[in-house]
């Protein structure tokens, strides 16, 4: 019998995803792989993210050969048929919901019975899942690109709020407690039963602010890919749809700087390791105007791709401290965000369920104004923000502390909409995929679910940005500044958003003491008209 066909989809490219030893399809089964033009259709990308997918997916396509029916079609549904030669049967009392990021009731269930049609790994978004789950005769294989099941994640959830809180709540969900179960069951950064070097978070070793007089780390640039006539074509492509009508897009595009194929990837891990993880970790959560980069691995990527599997990354990174090529601290934060918090987003996306979409416990309603949503950042004064909202426009890619502490901070001061806020950091970032963005954006930095994710929102004044950064020095506003033409919109925007939510944040032991602070400001009233009266308007 002749094996069955296999569906690939644009974010599982990595060879792992076909592996038979480890879950994957028959080793000599046929793959389908779909560009659906309705994906792009759907939101208004950025340019540069349609081209690395685009690109990546079509790359994969010419290392597989004459093993790959790659369709260009409107939809899934209709490219599935294509590649199938015939309509796919679907299973009574479904609708086809497409795929790609969005809505849907799907499970994070580990797999889906065993069909005759086609099989397929488990997808990353609830949508994807949904409609491969309405065909008739789908194997839904486990999940790949991730160190932890769905089942063994369910199982640690159920012990960690066996309290009476229930796994369904999360609120004993804490990313600590996670951290540490996977770093023992994966023996990661273990001395037997202990953490390397005696303690298992590194945190305070990790949060220097970067070096005075230094527009630049002096470390060694990142890995950067050469384009070629793959790119050429996707950039061409892209042109003539924009040209049409057909999508539209917003930032800028090229060159291309994400690994798109495997061996690209592979290199990108290489360089990370032997040249700048040593520095990693101290300057960990600074920023440099000049050098967005910084010592960060620029590997979230082609991780979410399925480029590279994080096993084969945090191990790489293990032995080089092993080696003693790498300082205990910078491999610690490495591992921490992969076997860490990005394992943890992933499978809070599950449990928390399709409604955690829906979740606005602060009944912040506000839309987002036409500067943030065009990436307009010669619009906006505050050089914080003009500096992060243009290494978006330019790259589709910032790191953790200016998509945190500046553009996501910006949004909870000013109450814009959480659900339009994700849609904002999944559209706009190279690595933003449904399960990426989810949690990340509703729970950690719109703390839209009340606190299921984290015990505090997180937002800041100036003080924490001149702090960590060298972006302070030339901005027009001052941040110790709360009223006046120089007050910066951060630390008025802070004292705020701390007086609009008083009641709920001073029941917080984590903000208790900073929403006692409120009283200390003799000027509070004055600094609620400033903010009231900027509006929208780009600070």
């Amino acid at each position: 019998m002749a094996p069955r066909p296999h569906l690939l989809f644009g974010d599982q490219l990595g060879p792992h995803f076909l592996d038979p030893r480890h879950g994957g399809p028959d080793a000599h089964a046929p793959v389908v792989m779909i560009e659906a033009r309705s994906v792009l259709r759907r939101r208004r990308f950025h340019r540069a993210k349609a081209h690395l997918v685009l690109s990546a997916m079509r790359h994969r396509a010419a290392e597989l050969g004459d093993r790959v029916t790659y369709i260009r079609a409107e939809t899934y549904a209709e490219g599935l048929e294509q590649a199938l030669g015939r309509p796919v049967p679907r299973r009574s009392g479904t609708h086809d919901g497409g795929a790609g990021g969005g809505g849907g009731s799907g499970s994070g269930s580990e797999e889906n019975g065993a069909g005759d049609l086609l099989t397929v790994c488990h997808p990353t978004s609830r949508r994807a899942l949904d409609f491969v789950g309405a065909l008739d005769g789908v194997e839904i294989l486990p999940a790949r690109g991730f160190l932890i099941r769905h089942g063994d994640f369910a199982e640690w959830a159920d012990r960690s709020s066996g309290s009476g809180s229930g796994s369904g709540s999360g609120r004993a969900l804490r990313l600590e407690g996670f951290y540490r179960w996977v770093r023992g069951r994966h023996d990661l950064l273990m001395d037997g039963d202990e953490p390397a070097g005696g303690r298992w978070n590194l945190d305070q070793d990790n949060r220097e602010p970067p070096p005075r007089k230094q527009e630049t780390l002096d470390v060694r640039g990142p890995w950067q890919p050469t384009e070629d006539e793959i790119d050429e074509e996707v950039r061409r492509d892209l042109d003539r749809w924009e040209r049409d009508g057909d999508v539209s897009f917003v930032g800028r595009d090229g060159p291309r700087r994400f690994p798109a194929t495997r061996r690209e990837a592979l290199s990108a891990l290489r360089r990370f390791v032997t040249h700048r993880l040593a520095d990693f970790g101290r300057y960990e959560d600074a920023m440099l105007a000049a050098d967005p980069v910084m010592s960060h691995s620029l590997l979230s990527a082609p991780l979410n791709l399925g480029l590279l599997d994080p096993a084969e990354c945090v191990e790489r990174a293990e032995r080089a401290y092993r080696a003693g090529d790498a300082p205990l601290n910078s491999v610690e934060g490495f591992v921490r965000q992969i076997a860490g918090w990005r394992e943890y987003v992933w499978h809070l996306y599950w449990h928390f369920g399709e409604d955690y979409r829906h979740r606005n416990a602060l009944r912040h309603t506000a839309p987002l104004p036409d500067w943030f949503l065009d990436l307009d950042a010669d619009a906006v004064t505050a050089n914080c923000l003009s500096t992060a909202l243009a290494q978006v426009r330019d790259t589709g890619w910032t790191h953790h502390i200016p998509r945190l502490m500046v553009l996501g901070s910006r949004a909870l001061q000013d109450g814009w909409d959480p659900a339009a806020v994700t849609d904002w950091f999944h559209r706009c970032f190279v690595d933003g995929y449904d399960w990426v963005m989810l949690p990340n954006v509703v729970g950690m930095s719109q703390y839209a679910d009340g606190g299921l994710m984290t015990t505090k929102p997180y937002t800041s004044g100036g003080a924490y940005i001149n702090r960590m950064s060298d972006l302070c020095g030339p901005c027009a506003y001052r941040p110790a500044h709360r009223t006046g033409d120089d007050a910066c919109p951060y630390t008025a925007g802070y004292w705020a958003f701390l007086h609009r939510h008083r009641a709920r944040l001073a029941a917080n032991h984590r903000t208790a003491r900073a929403v006692k602070g409120l009283d200390r400001l003799g000027d509070l009233p004055e600094l609620l008209d400033t903010t009231a009266r900027r509006g929208d308007s780009a600070p």
